[in-house]
């Protein structure tokens, strides 16, 4: 096989984006260079690694087989680089985050950006989603899960937990009858995920309440924070969270508590990676000390 490192690289972020354009802005080719070096790749190899449609890329058998060889060059590539440069003092290079977006807009912007403040050669990158990230796809270096994978050649390690409460703003409680309970919640407007989208069970917390579906629905935790904060109705918010919101307050707290856990998500082959161990640590020890200082906030 005539393949270089090289040539690798490019075949496996056009198999992992299913895109020229795509695996071209990670690797910062424009399109065309992009599809000769697959073209290339594939002369060399005498082989057709991709079929390609409108839709895209997708891999044909032939690729589907070098795949798993291909991640390993990657893989060999970088602890070849962590040999050659040492364990220095401080982290650097690029390391990518996926998060569901409550955990990337309230908990991770000031634990990364203490993490960032102590190696400041490090480029750290957050991806919010509103669903599950795919590490098999390289979406992103490591991952932060509110469910446990269990598929997948996958490290998980169990973060934190944390705990949600239902809320809404001071301006919105005097304008509506009060709350005592549950049953009362039948007269107010309900915030929360749009329930076709709600890519977790874990986060399907009006159904675990039996309270009645929402009015107001988005599949982004910040839209339903922003709609809670501006007096739009009630709904449930992570303790985390609360900080940010001084107008809100928690409703029938000691009648309703939700507790959720995250975990970090990590490749398999990356426990061999020094630079990496080393940021998922500092990462999850900021996340639990966060996470405590904000809802020690909320409760005192």
């Amino acid at each position: 096989m005539n393949a270089s490192w090289d040539d690798l690289r490019v075949y496996l972020a056009v198999a992992r984006e299913e895109t020229l354009s795509g695996a071209g802005r990670g690797l910062k080719m424009d399109a065309a260079t992009v599809g000769r070096r697959i073209a290339r790749l594939e002369q060399a190899l005498g082989q057709t690694l991709f079929a390609k449609s409108p839709q895209g890329y997708a891999l044909t058998d032939t690729g589907a087989r070098l795949l798993p060889h291909a991640e390993a060059a990657e893989q060999a590539m970088s602890l070849a680089g962590e040999a050659v440069q040492g364990q220095s003092e401080g982290l650097s290079g690029q390391i990518r985050i996926g998060a569901p977006d409550g955990c990337a807009n309230f908990l991770l912007p000031q634990v990364c950006a203490a993490i960032s403040d102590a190696n400041p050669d490090l480029e750290v990158q957050i991806v919010a989603l509103p669903r599950v990230v795919n590490l098999s796809r390289r979406e992103a270096d490591m991952a932060i899960a509110v469910s446990p994978p269990t598929a997948g050649r996958l490290m998980v390690q169990k973060v934190t937990d944390y705990k949600l409460h239902l809320a809404a703003a001071r301006s919105y409680l005097r304008g509506h009858p009060e709350i005592e309970s549950l049953a009362d919640l039948k007269g107010h407007r309900i915030i929360g995920y749009i329930p076709d989208m709600i890519f977790d069970k874990e986060l399907d917390y009006l159904a675990e309440l039996g309270v009645p579906e929402p009015s107001l629905c988005s599949n982004s935790v910040s839209v339903q924070f922003n709609w809670l904060r501006h007096g739009a109705g009630i709904g449930i918010v992570h303790d985390f969270a609360l900080p940010f919101g001084p107008r809100l307050r928690r409703v029938l707290h000691d009648q309703v508590s939700l507790t959720r856990s995250f975990y970090l998500v990590r490749h398999a082959d990356d426990r061999r990676l020094e630079r990496m161990n080393r940021f998922a640590e500092a990462l999850a020890e900021g996340m639990r000390s966060e996470l405590a200082r904000l809802e020690d906030e909320v409760a005192s």
